[in-house]
Formats: C-alpha cells, sequence, structure tokens
C-alpha cells in the first residue's frame, strides 16, 4: 500500500532534485522514495548483522584448545 508523504525542502535544493531526476529519467517523487527505500534497507541489514555478531560473540569462538587450557598457574610459572 503506497501513502504520500509531505516533504519541505529549500528551493535550490528542489531545482537541483529536479535534474537529477531529469538526468535519471524519473520524477523527484520516485528519487525520493527509492533514496528512502535504501535507507531503510541498509539499516535494515545493518540491524540484523549486528544481532547476528553479537550472538557469535555471546557464544564465543574456539581458538584451536578444543576446551583444553593449561591451569593459569602453569601458563604464568614465576
Amino acid at each position: 500500500m503506497y501513502r504520500n508523504l509531505t516533504v519541505r525542502l529549500e528551493e535550490g535544493t528542489i531545482r537541483k532534485a529536479k535534474i537529477v531526476a531529469a538526468k535519471r529519467s524519473t520524477s523527484v517523487s520516485r528519487l525520493v522514495a527509492d533514496e528512502i527505500d535504501r535507507l531503510v534497507r541498509e539499516d535494515e541489514a545493518y540491524e540484523q548483522a549486528r544481532i547476528e555478531a553479537l550472538a557469535d560473540l555471546e557464544s564465543g569462538f574456539d581458538l584451536g584448545s578444543s576446551g583444553n587450557l593449561p591451569e593459569r598457574e602453569a601458563t604464568y610459572d614465576r
């Protein structure tokens, strides 16, 4: 479902947006809609990557020890 959205911009920005839209053979409305869609997709992808990275950190990584670590005293024998 599509709905309209009103945006206030400086006149100079609107003029430049019309030029950019014309170069891309589209409307200013489509140009703005596409950019907002892109921003939303990027934000959703970032949030998903953040959740996955935090889950990886929470579960931890085995760096090849298979859980068999030496005792602290043996490691730091003085």
